[in-house]
């Protein structure tokens, strides 16, 4: 077994979850990824492969028909998923937000509609927030809801919904009318089901086509533009209005420690590899990695995966044991992505001009590992977080 990336105290569950999963990786992902990523073709047989062993209801109460899995485990299993192909990954983290955000905030009705389908992969969910104009600085959304009698008319356009037109579930956040003084306190989530597809595929929403993207690709990334689209007061999350942005920063927080998980899944592939390939390449009578300027290569790359996972191991537990974890979730999707695209670039310069390939792996790694970078907020946001919340803890007296 290999030495990195282990994680100390996990049950018999999880590692029988573990097991399935790293088996289904193995034998089902990273035979297809090459020929799906360069054909940016969405993973159908995946997606059916990933249903049948339970993994879109892994979060999800058991009595909603899920397995009622922590945090740490759905960070292992995407981990896992993400060394194999960080886009099947994809498939299921904005899943994987809405469905914590309806069990933490949902109404009981909410919970009942929604979560058993979500289990088994029937509804599966995507995440709005961004906008054309603005990413981090969520506050400044102009996307709007009205209220009209029972019903909101909402109007805008949203950017960046990861399975925009693969999803049939959006988490949508949008400006209402609540009267606060403060910017976030007006912001709402909705819950927009709508069917699978592109073009207007309700009355007032449409899903233009995928944007076209340099990695993260077989998973659909699109806008969503609203012209007076109606939806029931009923699909207000948590029949709250106004607390859209607390319940959004809770799935974000999660989302942190999913995105440090996927960089770290990379990081491991792209370590695999290079340790494999300088085992195999031979300069000057031997194998390179025989060559200290290798081997030394190696040891900084593999001292930071391990660094980086175990970072994000913290960051799960923490927050699955009901603590406040934002400080600890940015550090591990800051380090993490990081030390991902540092030891991609690593492994991409040991296999020297095959990595230039797209024949080999690393060539795919090298354009995902870039996404890792501003996915759930880039390294400044977290920073921006990190600091002030440590100022706030070390104020002076």
């Amino acid at each position: 077994m290999a030495r990195l990336a282990q994680t100390a105290g996990l049950t018999d569950v999880q590692s029988e979850i573990l097991s399935t999963v790293r088996s289904f990786v193995d034998k089902e992902i990273i035979p297809h990824a090459q020929e799906l990523e360069h054909a940016d073709r969405y993973p159908d047989d995946i997606v059916e492969g990933m249903k049948e062993i339970g993994l879109f209801g892994i979060t999800i109460p058991e009595e909603y028909g899920g397995l009622g899995e922590s945090l740490l485990t759905y960070a292992l299993v995407v981990e896992e998923i993400a060394r194999g192909w960080m886009s099947v990954s994809g498939v299921i983290n904005t899943h994987f937000i809405v469905a914590h955000m309806i069990s933490r905030h949902g109404t009981p009705e909410q919970k009942r509609y929604f979560l058993p389908k979500m289990a088994e992969g029937a509804v599966r969910g995507s995440f709005s927030m961004s906008e054309p104009d603005l990413g981090s600085d969520v506050a400044a959304i102009k996307t709007r809801a009205k209220r009209d009698g029972d019903e909101y008319v909402i109007d805008g356009a949203k950017m960046w919904l990861t399975n925009g037109g693969s999803s049939n579930l959006i988490a949508l956040l949008v400006r209402t009318d609540e009267g606060a003084e403060k910017a976030h306190q007006n912001l709402t989530a909705f819950l927009v089901e709508k069917p699978e597809g592109f073009g207007e595929v309700a009355p007032g929403l449409t899903i233009p086509g995928k944007i076209d993207k340099m990695g993260y690709k077989g998973v659909d990334t699109t806008e969503a533009v609203f012209g007076g689209f109606r939806i029931g007061a009923d699909k207000v999350l948590g029949a709250a209005p106004g607390k859209g942005f607390a319940y959004m920063m809770d799935g974000i927080e999660v989302g942190r420690v999913n995105v440090a998980a996927r960089a770290c899944g990379i990081a491991i592939r792209a370590f695999e590899l290079a340790v494999e390939y300088a085992q195999q390449r031979r300069t000057f009578g031997k194998p390179i990695a025989e060559h200290q300027a290798i081997a030394f290569k190696l040891a900084e790359m593999a001292t930071k995966v391990e660094a980086a996972h175990q970072m994000m191991v913290n960051a799960a537990r923490l927050k699955d044991r009901g603590a406040r974890n934002d400080v600890e979730a940015g550090m591990a999707k800051m380090l993490a992505s990081e030390y991902c695209n540092e030891v991609v670039q690593d492994s991409f310069r040991i296999h020297g001009g095959y990595g230039y390939s797209k024949e080999y792996e690393i060539e795919r790694l090298y354009r995902e590992a870039a996404f890792m970078l501003i996915g759930e907020g880039t390294s400044d946001i977290q920073k921006m977080i990190i600091g002030r919340s440590l100022l706030k803890d070390y104020q002076l007296r």
